[in-house]
């Protein structure tokens, strides 16, 4: 038509001005590139960091908009004195961390929301998202055909009715008991082009695209550009909205709720009240744009529904995350201890007054036990996959399947689905500690009376403290020993053996490890979730259609069970017999297993230590990881002799040298970086942080090296994981190279050289040139005895203070040089001409070199 001609369009995007998108005509350009989209110049302007039409000239003209406010407050006081209270001077330090940590929350969720969107955009957004509901019908009484929304490009066609489910998974169509009203709103005929403009009329998940430009150097304003300015304004009120949004309305949407319904008492009594009425301002929050959702899609506000749809998926992504990263190794944890008391001769109330003096602490030591127990549990579950045949283990999630996404699971299955299968997952870990923990320590104290329990009360003046011990065991110790190579080969073939020995006791062995010698090609690795569970034959069945296999690849994300990569195996008789028959012998290994390994390696450091410390108590921390140690030594030791008889006398003995040797370079670098360093670091952290927070002047603080030792090892850690995720520079060089080389190709010189001089020289130096300075330099200047304990306290954290002062200082001049030179650049450099490079010094010339093509 000449209308559709003649009509104005946006100069970027070529697309008409709507009534939600109005068009602009900001420059002096006329003709057709005289109008423009206000979103599309914003998005041109980012990229090109211009601030003026590159045509004509003129520079664009903003005028400010308004926004919305939501007068929140406790009083009217409150507000009044607003502005006094932030000029205030009082808890400086402590507001500065607080922001601090509200500044890097704000970050976090602001990159956790991008990574979101594009989990929703590439991974496509649920189906009920998807759908519209059908129009009115039109004048002659027939209903019109709904508009269909355009597909992503990851989403799989829509569903076949015809196509079987799995039996043990029931559809995803409608198990979301709170989208009902979505069922079959989408009709198979609808037009595409309708769905198209609608969506690229408005689409609520087109959001900002800053952050596929936004970098750390700009966002800190560290690339020399004024645009650091713009970012101090927009962080200020952007935390200003998180905190209004994200953390104010919750808590009193929850505080409201939590009051209304009588649980304010226990909600107090638990410690985190903050955190407890917050996440129920959440899940309301949630109920709330569910309901909204539901009644957009009532009255047909497609805009609305699909708005609200949106946040309501980001906020039940946010409490699934909350409840699978912090909730379930929380429960995992206390269950571990409570089935534990036994074992350390404790009882609940200890428990609950221990939660009373310190919950914080205690609730951190409690959800890192269960993170370590959660992880080991899945690494060998990981291992079994190694060893047993692909589909016995159908019913757990393959970690290690490119297919299998946690957060697409979250975005599409129903709530109910995550309910059951946290509840599944709680009964799981939790029989597993029964089994191998409870169970095991009753049996302890029935046969070996006088074994339990562990010795792990402390004095009050012991030079260890029991937290420093436990991190250490749980980051160090056991880290070190169960990350070995060997370790794992050594429980893989015991995994193997006992699975070898149980098939062929019970008639299992297709079952358990498969058909071994049949060929590849009578075996095929079929990823359709359509594959039948254990027990049942194969079928031969042909190879799936195209779109059959894209829904399968879809459903295998989206559903828990069904086998992935099964294969075929030989069916015995009483078959479901011979599986209970498994599962018993499997619950017996485990804890026969359960009770050596709480057995022999105590027993074995308690012997070893006697020889030490006669009958006094040691901290069975220290006798559990001597024996770990020990044992695995022996174990190691055996296999590695049996693997040198048979190559002769000379080669053993040439062999014994070697790892002699080896052995001895391996002791000096590990009293080195393992010993020596960590006591200077944990020394160091005690004299500037320790003391000045916790001791006052007019006492006098008391230093156990072995405390510090044990907390500068884990210090040490974390330092060297900093320093490896850091940018390249020497030390992290140096430790690579160190890693590189292993304890067979150890370097003894290049270590002492590289690492362990100038880190033991530096924090040698770190701890005596203050005590100079405090017990030599200011005693000789004449100053009072009180000035010289404040020199000699207060001098370590002042220093550091100093040297960050001027490693601040020393950057910042750094930046506004580059500044400098980027503004003089930009402003008054005319040209520039490219230098040809020369071998020899100071030989730079500017001629171009001569064209090949043009001779």
């Amino acid at each position: 038509m000449d209308t559709a001609e003649e009509a104005d369009i946006c100069r970027v995007c070529r697309s008409e001005g709507t009534p939600d998108k109005p068009l602009y005509h900001p420059c002096v350009c006329t003709g057709s590139i005289k109008f423009i989209h206000q979103e599309c110049l914003v998005q041109w302007l980012k990229h090109s960091r211009k601030e003026y039409c590159e045509l004509c000239k003129h520079r664009f003209a903003f005028t400010p908009s308004r926004i919305y406010k939501c007068l929140f407050t406790g009083s009217v006081s409150s507000l009044l004195t607003l502005p006094l209270d932030m000029l205030s001077t009082e808890n400086l330090l402590a507001d500065c961390l607080q922001g601090c940590f509200v500044v890097t929350c704000t970050l976090c969720a602001f990159i956790s929301l991008v990574w979101l969107r594009e989990q929703i955009v590439h991974g496509g957004a649920p189906q009920w998202l998807e759908q519209h509901q059908p129009p009115p019908p039109n004048a002659a009484g027939q209903p019109n055909e709904p508009p269909a929304a355009q597909p992503a490009p990851a989403d799989p066609p829509a569903q076949n009715e015809a196509e079987p489910e799995p039996p043990d998974v029931p559809p995803d169509h409608g198990d979301d008991p709170e989208l009902e009203e979505e069922e079959g709103a989408a009709a198979e005929d609808a037009d595409p082009n309708n769905g198209a403009q609608d969506d690229m009329n408005w689409n609520a998940l087109e959001w900002d695209r800053a952050a596929e430009e936004l970098t750390w150097e700009r966002m800190l304003g560290l690339d020399g550009s004024l645009v650091f300015l713009e970012h101090v304004f927009w962080v200020v009120s952007l935390n200003t909205l998180f905190i209004l949004v994200f953390a104010f309305c919750p808590y009193h949407i929850g505080h409201f709720s939590v009051v209304g319904l009588g649980f304010e008492e226990y909600v107090q009594a638990s410690h985190f009240e903050g955190l407890i009425t917050t996440i129920v301002g959440y899940i309301l929050l949630a109920m709330t744009l569910i309901l909204c959702h539901g009644l957009a899609a009532l009255v047909r506000f497609q805009r609305s529904r699909r708005l609200l749809g949106v946040c309501y998926i980001v906020v039940k992504v946010s409490l699934l995350v909350v409840v699978e990263i912090g909730v379930f190794p929380l429960i995992c944890g206390w269950w571990l201890d409570i089935c534990s008391l036994e074992m350390f001769d404790a009882s609940l109330k200890d428990r609950e007054l221990s939660f009373k003096s310190a919950p914080g602490t205690t609730m951190f030591l409690h959800w890192l036990v269960g993170m370590v127990y959660v992880f080991y549990f899945a690494s060998f579950i990981l291992l079994l996959r190694e060893v047993l045949r692909p589909g016995v283990l159908w019913f757990l999630r393959n970690l290690n399947d490119p297919d299998f996404n946690p957060v697409q699971e979250m975005i599409h299955l129903p709530i109910y689905r995550h309910l059951r299968r946290f509840i599944l997952s709680v009964v799981v870990f939790g029989s597993i500690v029964l089994l191998m923990l409870w169970l095991p320590i009753r049996l302890i104290k029935l046969l070996l009376p006088t074994f339990l329990p562990y010795n792990v009360m402390l004095y009050s003046d012991a030079p260890v403290s029991e937290l420093s011990l436990e991190l250490l065991l749980l980051q160090v110790v056991l880290p070190a020993l169960l990350e070995q190579g060997h370790t794992r080969q050594w429980l893989k073939g015991l995994v193997r053996a006992w699975t070898v020995s149980a098939g062929y006791l019970l008639d299992l062995h297709s079952y358990l490890l498969g058909e071994q010698d049949d060929n590849d090609a009578n075996q095929p690795v079929n990823n359709n979730n359509n594959n039948p569970p254990p027990g049942h034959h194969n079928n031969n069945n042909p190879a799936p259609a195209v779109g059959e296999g894209l829904h399968a690849a879809h459903q295998a994300i989206l559903q828990q069970g069904g086998p992935v990569g099964f294969q075929p195996y030989h069916r015995p008789l009483r078959f479901p017999f011979r599986i209970v028959l498994l599962i018993a012998f499997m619950c017996i290994t485990l804890l026969v297993a359960s009770l050596v390994c709480l057995t022999l390696p105590v027993f074995t450091g308690r012997w070893l230590m006697s020889f030490w410390t006669g009958n006094s108590k040691i901290h069975e921390l220290y006798t559990a990881a001597c024996g770990l140690y020990v044992c695995w030594l022996s174990i190691r030791g055996v296999t590695v002799l049996l693997a040198w008889m048979p190559q002769g006398r000379t080669v053993i003995m040439r062999k014994v040298q070697e790892w002699t040797l080896m052995i001895l370079k391996t002791l000096v670098v590990a009293l080195l970086v393992a010993g020596v360093i960590p006591l200077l670091l944990g020394l160091l952290f005690e004299l500037v942080i320790v003391a000045p927070l916790r001791v006052p002047l007019d006492q006098t603080p008391l230093f156990y090296p072995w405390q510090d030792w044990a907390l500068g090892v884990l210090h040490a850690k974390i330092i060297a994981a900093i320093t490896l995720m850091g940018p390249q520079w020497w030390l992290k060089t140096v430790i690579e190279q160190v890693y590189a080389n292993g304890i067979r190709n150890i370097d003894l010189q290049f270590i002492i050289r590289k690492l362990a001089a100038p880190v033991i020289s530096v924090l040698l130096l770190s701890l005596c040139v203050p005590y100079v300075i405090a017990a030599g330099v200011v005693p000789a200047v004449g100053v009072t005895p009180e000035m010289e304990i404040l020199m000699q306290r207060r001098i370590y954290p002042f220093l550091l203070m100093v040297v960050s002062l001027i490693g601040i200082l020393s950057f910042q001049i750094r930046q506004f040089k580059r500044l400098y030179e980027h503004i003089k650049n930009d402003k008054y450099l005319v040209g520039q001409r490219l230098v040809n490079y020369e071998r020899k010094a100071g030989r730079a010339s500017s001629v171009p070199p001569p064209n090949p093509v043009a001779e």
